[in-house]
C-alpha cells in the first residue's frame, strides 16, 4: 500500500514539474533570430549627391517588425543620422544628403519581444560632389505623367508633384532653432499658377531625412460665358452731357435772336459756336475713354486659356539666417496640350 502511494506521489510531482516548465515558456515566447541587410546607392540631383539606403530585415519565422536606425561609422564613434519603421514587408528607404568625404553606414534593428535585434555589414560610401548649400532639393512624383521629368496637362486641368527638401547631415548637426525653407515656383504662363502645402518646410536638429510638400499646378480653360454689359438706370441719357451743353445752347440762341442785324456780334457768335462744337466733341471723347463708361457698355473681357506649348518650371527652396540668403533649385517640364 504504501509503495502505491509512493509511486503516486512521483508521478504528481513530475507532472507538477513538467507544468511550471511549461507555463514560463507558454507566457513568455522566445525571440528569434533576424538579418539585417543595407544596400547604398548614390546618384547625382542637379549638382548635389544624395545617398539612397535600402534597408532589409528577415527572419526565418515571419516578417520582423519594427524600428532600423541608420548610423554612421563604427565602433563607439558611431553617430545615429536618423530612424525608419519597416514597412509590412519588413523593408524601409532613405535618403540622404551627406557631406564630402568617406562614410560608414550601417543598419541597426533595434529588435522586440518576438524578434532578435541584428546589425548589417557596413555599406562604404564616398561622397566628392556635394553642393554647397544646406541642403537639397528634388522633385518627385509627377502627375499626370507621360515621360520621366515632365507633366502634361490639358487647359484647365491640374497637376500634382512631390517637393522634398533634404537637408546635410553637417547642417542639422549644427541648427540650434529650426530652419525654415520657402518654396516658389517661376517659368509658368500667366494664366497658370502653383502652390505649395505646406509652402514652408521645416527642418529640425538632428533630423537627416527630407521633408516633402505637395505641390499643385493649376492651368485654367477660357471662359466660355458671354457675360452682358451691365447696366445702371439712367444710363438711357447723358445728363452730364446736357448739364453742359443746354445752358450753352440757349445762350447762343439768345445771342442769335438779339444780334441779327449786327455783323460784330455775328462774328463772335461763330467763334463761340466753334468753341462749343470742340467742347462738344471733347466732352463725347472722354467719356467713351472712360474705363467705366467702356465696362458698362462692352462688358468685361474673356479669360483666355492656358497657352499651348512647352514650359520648363523651376522650383526655387530658399532660406535665410537673417543675413545670407541660401537657395536651391530643380526643374522639370510642363507640356500643355
Amino acid at each position: 500500500m504504501r509503495g502505491i502511494v509512493r509511486r503516486s506521489l512521483r508521478l504528481e510531482l513530475v507532472a507538477g514539474l513538467g507544468i511550471a516548465l511549461a507555463v514560463p515558456a507558454l507566457a513568455f515566447p522566445i525571440a528569434v533570430a533576424t538579418t539585417t541587410t543595407l544596400t547604398a546607392q548614390s546618384g547625382v540631383s542637379a549638382t548635389c549627391s544624395l545617398t539612397n539606403l535600402a534597408v532589409r530585415v528577415t527572419s526565418a519565422s515571419g516578417v520582423p517588425a519594427g524600428t532600423v536606425n541608420i548610423e554612421d561609422g563604427t565602433g563607439g564613434g558611431a553617430v545615429q543620422l536618423a530612424s525608419a519603421n519597416l514597412d509590412a514587408t519588413g523593408q524601409a528607404t532613405l535618403t540622404f544628403a551627406l557631406e564630402n568625404g568617406a562614410h560608414s553606414l550601417s543598419a541597426v534593428f533595434v529588435g522586440n519581444a518576438s524578434f532578435n535585434g541584428s546589425t548589417s555589414t557596413t555599406a562604404s560610401v564616398t561622397i566628392s560632389s556635394q553642393c554647397a548649400s544646406e541642403f537639397v532639393v528634388t522633385t518627385s512624383k509627377l502627375a499626370p505623367t507621360t515621360a520621366a521629368n515632365t507633366m502634361t496637362l490639358t487647359p484647365g486641368q491640374a497637376g500634382t508633384a512631390t517637393i522634398t527638401v533634404t537637408p546635410l547631415q553637417e547642417t542639422v548637426s549644427s541648427l540650434t532653432a529650426p530652419m525654415f525653407v520657402t518654396l516658389s515656383c517661376s517659368g509658368l504662363s500667366d494664366q497658370a499658377s502653383c502652390n505649395f502645402t505646406p509652402e514652408n518646410v521645416e527642418i529640425l536638429y538632428g533630423q537627416n531625412a527630407g521633408v516633402a510638400s505637395t505641390m499643385v499646378l493649376q492651368t485654367y480653360a477660357a471662359s466660355t460665358t458671354s457675360v452682358s454689359p451691365a447696366s445702371r438706370p439712367g444710363t438711357g441719357s447723358a445728363p452730364i452731357a446736357w448739364a453742359f451743353l443746354l445752358p450753352g445752347a440757349l445762350g447762343l440762341g439768345g445771342l442769335a435772336w438779339g444780334a441779327r442785324r449786327r455783323r460784330v456780334v455775328r462774328r463772335w457768335l461763330s467763334r463761340l459756336s466753334l468753341m462749343a462744337l470742340v467742347g462738344l466733341v471733347t466732352l463725347l471723347g472722354t467719356t467713351a475713354c472712360n474705363p467705366r463708361y467702356d465696362y458698362e457698355h462692352h462688358g468685361p473681357v474673356p479669360n483666355p486659356a492656358t497657352p499651348a506649348g512647352t514650359y520648363t518650371v523651376t522650383v526655387t527652396a530658399q532660406t535665410s539666417n537673417g543675413v545670407t540668403a541660401i537657395q536651391q533649385s530643380t526643374s522639370f517640364v510642363l507640356i500643355v496640350n
